[in-house]
C-alpha cells in the first residue's frame, strides 16, 4: 500500500477480522477497502486468539489495507484483552481512529490510547444479539461504564434510527453527537419467476439467521405444528450455522415436524446461492430478540418476498414503514402461527425496495471523516 499524499491516515480498530466471520467483520472489510480506494489511507488495527494454531500475518495488505494484528487474551474467549493495541494507537501518526463495536475490551482500550494521544475518535456500535443471559443481564453496567469514553468521541454511529435513539436515550448524549449510516446489503441476483417456482416443493418459509436462541428460529418451529393445520404442504428452510442447531432439531423432533424442517447454510459469498433459497420463498421470517438494521430483511423485500418480522428494535421499522407485517416477540405458537398463515394467504409485498450499498456506506463514512478533521 503506497500512503496517498494529503490523504486522512484513519485507524480503524476492530476485534476482528477475516478469516473471522461476523457481520462486523464483513463491515470492516467492505468499507475499509473502499475507503482505501478513495483519499483516506486505512489502516486495520485487529487481534488474534493467542490459540491460534494456524499464524497469521503480524502485518499485511489487503485490497488497499494495511492490516496489523496483535495478540489478544484469553485464548477461549472472546474479551480480547490486547495491550499492544494502545501502544500502535500512541506510537502513531493517525488523524483519526475509528472504533468498530463496543463489546469487548478493544473499543474502551483504543478510545482511551486515542483520548490520551489526543487523536480525535469515533465509534460504531454494532449491535447484537447476546448468547448468554449473563451478557444481556450486564449490557446496562457496560453502556454506563464505557459513557465517560463515548462522551469524547466526536460521532456515534448507528445503521438505523432505531439505534442511534436506542443509545441516545440510555447514554443521555446531544442528537447531534450522533449520526445513522446504514450497512450496506447485497445485491441479490433477481430470478426468473420459474426459477422462484419451479423447483420446491410445497409452501416455503424461510427463516434466516446465525443459529442463535436470541435470532428466534425456534418460535418459527414452534408454531410450525398449527400452520400445518391449515396449510399441509409446509415447510421451513432454515439458513444459518451455530451453536444452537442441535437444540432446534431437538425442538423440531418433539413436536413431530422434523421432515419438515431442513436447516442448512449457504456458504459465505455465494450470493446466487442465497438468492436462489430467499427467491423461492413464500415466506421469509425473522424473529429475532434484537437486530441494529435487519440485513436480510432488506435482502428479501429486494426480491420481492412477503416478510415477517418480531415487533423489536430495528426490525419494527419494516412494519411502521408498510414493508413487513410484524408478530410481537411475546406472542404464542399460536399467535405466530396465525401471523404465518396471514401472511401467506395474504401477503403483503413492496414494490421497488431500495437497498443501501456498501458504496453508499463507505461513502458517507469519507464524508463524516473529513468533516469531522474540519471541526
Amino acid at each position: 500500500m503506497s500512503s496517498k499524499k494529503n490523504a486522512l491516515n484513519v485507524l480503524i480498530v476492530a476485534a476482528r477480522y477475516f478469516p473471522y466471520t461476523g457481520g462486523l467483520e464483513t463491515h470492516v472489510h467492505e468499507v475499509g477497502r473502499r475507503l482505501a480506494s478513495t483519499d483516506v489511507n486505512v489502516t486495520l488495527l485487529t487481534t488474534v486468539a493467542s490459540s491460534l494454531s494456524t499464524p497469521l500475518p503480524k502485518e499485511e495488505i489487503v485490497e488497499g489495507m494495511r492490516v496489523i494484528r496483535v495478540r489478544a487474551w484469553p485464548a477461549n474467549k472472546d474479551y480480547n484483552l490486547a495491550p499492544a493495541i494502545y501502544r500502535v494507537i500512541t506510537n502513531g501518526h493517525w488523524d483519526l481512529v475509528h472504533c468498530q463495536g463496543y463489546h469487548t475490551f478493544v473499543p474502551p482500550l483504543a478510545m482511551l490510547a486515542a483520548k490520551k494521544a489526543r487523536i480525535p475518535y469515533l465509534v460504531s456500535f454494532h449491535t447484537g444479539g447476546d448468547t448468554s443471559y449473563f451478557r444481556k443481564a450486564i449490557r446496562g453496567v457496560q453502556r454506563r461504564a464505557l459513557r465517560p469514553l463515548l462522551v469524547g468521541a466526536k460521532r456515534l454511529i448507528g445503521p438505523s434510527k432505531w439505534e442511534v435513539e436506542f443509545f441516545q436515550e440510555r447514554l443521555r448524549l446531544p442528537s447531534e453527537q450522533f449520526v445513522v449510516i446504514p450497512n450496506g446489503a447485497y445485491h441479490l441476483p433477481a430470478l426468473t419467476d420459474s426459477a422462484q417456482g419451479g423447483t420446491k416443493n410445497g409452501t416455503r418459509i424461510v427463516s434466516v439467521g446465525r443459529l442463535e436462541r436470541y435470532k428466534g428460529h425456534q418460535h418459527v418451529i414452534a408454531a410450525l405444528p398449527k400452520v400445518q393445520e391449515q396449510i399441509p404442504d409446509v415447510q421451513l428452510r432454515i439458513v444459518g450455522v451455530g451453536p444452537y442447531e442441535s437444540a432446534l432439531q431437538k425442538l423440531a423432533r418433539k413436536l413431530g415436524v422434523a421432515e419438515r424442517v431442513d436447516i442448512r447454510a449457504v456458504p459465505p459469498g455465494d450470493q446466487e446461492g442465497m438468492a436462489s433459497v430467499i427467491g423461492q420463498a413464500d415466506l421469509v421470517t425473522l424473529l429475532s430478540e434484537h437486530e441494529a438494521q435487519g440485513i436480510a430483511v432488506l435482502e428479501a423485500l429486494a426480491l420481492r418476498r412477503p416478510v415477517l418480522v418480531a415487533a423489536t428494535t430495528a426490525l419494527q421499522e419494516f412494519a411502521d414503514h408498510g414493508l413487513a407485517r410484524a408478530v410481537a416477540l411475546e406472542s404464542t405458537s399460536e399467535e405466530v402461527a396465525m401471523a404465518i398463515v396471514s401472511q401467506l394467504r395474504e401477503p403483503l409485498v413492496p414494490a421497488n425496495v431500495e437497498l443501501p450499498t456498501w458504496d453508499d456506506c463507505a461513502t458517507g463514512l469519507s464524508t463524516l471523516y473529513h468533516s469531522i478533521m474540519q471541526i
